[in-house]
């Protein structure tokens, strides 16, 4: 059983990964931005970092995957390397913020990894706007997040809206971070539940 939870900077991915993760038992496996070491450049200069904070990701992810998430019996993964890929790398490249030939260099290292990764058996996708990751990310307080353009979130969230309609490799569960506060609302973290057991992903875990 591997789950994936998809989402924007602030969607509130994380946070229900860990709620997920204690539901179902699951070995939760988070984005590594803690330990990215050009992540705080990246926000001061977009262009001249984005090559590099991506080729990290990149390679941390694919560390993840072959270590943590190939194998394992019950994981849920906090952001796949298919968004790093279609959604953070393309929004910085289509934005401007990465050179043609770190583009195409990048997608290439990428493609070269994707027949080595396992798809999700369950993808749950976060969808928000940008008031509400803007008071999301206000809220959380990581100080270098507090200055990222609303055209950058703005970007990624056209790309994921694409992605997301696209995307058919397993079911997805869609849920609306606007109206449902899971973090908050017992109700709406039930509803979440709900909708990943009737993809047949209940308790006792069956499959």
């Amino acid at each position: 059983m591997y789950l994936a939870v998809s989402g924007n900077i602030g969607s509130g991915k994380s946070t229900l990964t860990q709620m997920l993760s204690e539901r179902y038992g699951l070995r939760p496996v988070y984005e590594p931005y803690a330990e990215n070491p050009y992540l705080e450049d990246f926000y001061r200069d977009m262009r001249r970092y984005s090559f590099h904070s991506q080729v990290y990701f990149l390679s941390r992810r694919l560390e993840q995957h072959l270590n943590l998430v190939t194998g394992a019996r019950y994981v849920i993964q906090d952001r796949t390397v298919f968004e790093d890929a279609n959604i953070f790398a393309r929004n910085l490249y289509q934005q401007g913020n990465m050179e043609e030939r770190d583009w195409q260099t990048y997608w290439g290292l990428y493609q070269g990894i994707l027949p080595a990764l396992r798809v999700p058996d369950l993808l749950i996708h976060i969808g928000a706007s940008l008031p509400t990751l803007r008071r999301r990310i206000s809220l959380r307080g990581r100080t270098y997040e507090q200055a990222i353009p609303d055209a950058y979130l703005s970007g990624l969230n056209g790309l994921y809206d694409g992605w997301i309609s696209a995307f058919d490799a397993c079911p997805v569960v869609r849920v609306d971070g606007d109206r449902l506060d899971f973090v908050h609302d017992p109700r709406a973290f039930e509803w979440v539940c709900e909708r990943v057991a009737a993809q047949g992903f209940g308790l006792p875990l069956l499959r």
